[in-house]
């Protein structure tokens, strides 16, 4: 187990330096940010000064590796736009993204998980067919429109929600509506298939010969071992929800990570840019182990060589 952790995080690592490789140079490719910076009487000299303090006069690979090697002891630089440290600005917005993320994500498995449940064992009812419905549309509904209806629904037509902004939980109920349907639609969809296919195995149908009342056989038998691919799902969404807000933080103006990546792209603002996704990168290869090992732990059949 420890020789295939180890190898994990190696790849892990690999992962990592090819994701900053990418970001570092897409980044690159909006244009100088020196043109949102310098007022319009600037001279050529002027231009010069703030490119050398700024560290863009520089090689592209002695910009790289001054990045990396910071990112390493955790220094990504200072703000272009903001002129403090990237990763105090980042840990400013991230509890915001970080509450909005969790209640998406709370309200995904809320749904999903007890839609699955119920259509899967009431499969071809019309319970199992609205849960279909549902997982339909949470899937095929795009976020942004989504968001819109809900603010023309809830905030300009009955007035019950406010449309923008953060502050009581009347601010989150719309944004974490919006984040969260997709996946609770996913969430639904992988329950009702994972349950099908354990509630059609051998020891289910013995378990109820054996006289096991329903309720035991459906959530201690069945569920116990059709929640692998749930839990995969939900670790891994989780990440998502955090890394994926941009289109609903936009929507909802949410004071999140999200909308202050969108700040810094227009702003050119790269560090900000580079930490944001380099964080957040880091967070999914993360999860992707974390997951990995608790296989081991949940399914003593799971064995890696």
């Amino acid at each position: 187990m420890q020789r295939y952790i180890l190898k994990r995080l190696f790849q892990a690592v690999i992962c990592l330096i090819g994701i900053s490789i990418i970001v570092f140079m897409l980044s690159r490719l909006s244009g100088d940010p020196l043109t949102l910076m310098m007022p319009p009487e600037a001279t050529k000299k002027d231009w010069d000064l703030m490119r050398a303090e700024l560290g863009l006069d520089k090689p592209i690979y002695v910009q790289y590796w001054k990045f990396i090697t910071g990112a390493a002891r955790g220094d990504f630089g200072e703000s272009i736009r903001w002129e403090r440290p990237c990763v105090e600005v980042f840990w400013e917005y991230f509890p915001n993204t970080l509450l909005l993320g969790f209640s998406a994500m709370l309200l995904s498995l809320m749904i999903g998980i007890p839609f699955g449940i119920l259509s899967a064992v009431k499969v071809d009812t019309w319970v199992d067919n609205f849960g279909k419905i549902f997982a339909l549309l949470g899937q095929s509904l795009p976020v942004f429109w989504v968001g819109i209806m809900l603010i023309l629904i809830f905030s300009v037509n009955l007035r019950w929600l406010p449309t923008s902004g953060m502050g009581g939980w009347e601010n989150l109920l719309m944004p974490a509506w919006t984040l969260g349907w997709y996946f609770a639609a996913a969430q639904t969809r992988l329950t009702r298939s994972a349950m099908l296919d354990v509630l059609d195995s051998e020891y289910i149908k013995l378990a109820r010969m054996k006289g096991v009342p329903e309720r035991s056989v459906i959530l201690k038998h069945a569920f116990k071992n059709a929640i692998l691919p749930v839990i995969t799902m939900a670790a891994l969404n989780l990440i998502v929800l955090l890394n994926g807000t941009v289109i609903t933080e936009t929507i909802f103006a949410w004071p999140g990570v999200g909308r202050l990546v969108v700040q810094a792209i227009f702003s050119r603002d790269y560090p900000v840019v580079q930490t944001c996704v380099f964080i957040a990168s880091t967070l999914f290869v993360t999860a992707n182990l974390v997951v990995d090992i608790l296989y081991m732990y949940l399914d003593s059949r799971i064995r890696y060589q």
